[in-house]
């Protein structure tokens, strides 16, 4: 993640500045980051499980939300922008401008937030209780991890093959390698 754009601020100086703003930016712990446009098969990877995603679970009570709905993680004192989240919450549905309870969030990654992504974002991912899986899809390389929080509260990454499906417990989904790359296959290498 870049250096921030802006620092000092408390979370509601963020939610006032950031409603007049024309672009979207990340809080965390008093700073305030600018996101930056997506590459094609950035957004073509994060439609493709968002609408697999809101296929399966249509008519239950989870609900698929894309990038452009914030999170809040209250124990981080931030608000991020997942590229795609499921959250199954009651309250969550009442929530029109954020979302607190997430069971999966997926992050496609880039080389300018693959570090943020991995390190700081992810811990404070890991600070809601209501999380039980992290994906993360590389455009580049074609990995896809997934890490689920076990029943001791541990993190396990299940990393799979280009044969395997990715196997979603949180919302009792498999995907495909062909419809989470379909029509945005990695470079050849």
């Amino acid at each position: 993640m870049a250096n921030p754009q802006r620092s000092g601020l408390t979370g509601e100086e963020y939610l006032a500045w950031e409603a007049e703003q024309e672009g979207k930016h990340e809080f965390m712990a008093g700073e305030i980051f600018a996101m930056v446009g997506a590459s094609d098969r950035h957004v073509t990877i994060c439609l493709n499980i968002a609408s697999a995603l809101r296929d399966h679970l249509r008519g239950g009570p989870c609900r698929t939300y894309i990038t452009d709905m914030k999170l809040r993680v209250e124990a981080a004192d931030a608000w991020f922008y997942p590229d795609v989240m499921v959250s199954c919450d009651p309250e969550d549905q009442a929530r029109e401008l954020d979302k607190a309870s997430p069971v999966l969030i997926v992050e496609v990654l880039s080389a300018s937030t693959e570090a943020f992504d991995r390190g700081a974002k992810f811990a404070a991912y890991r600070s809601l209780d209501s999380l039980q899986e992290y994906l993360l899809v590389d455009p580049d390389s074609g990995r896809v991890e997934l890490y689920r929080r076990d029943g001791d509260n541990h993190w396990v990454l299940y990393s799979h093959e280009a044969d395997e499906p990715v196997v979603m417990e949180s919302v009792d989904l498999q995907l495909t390698r062909d419809i989470i790359f379909e029509d945005a296959e990695p470079p050849a290498s």
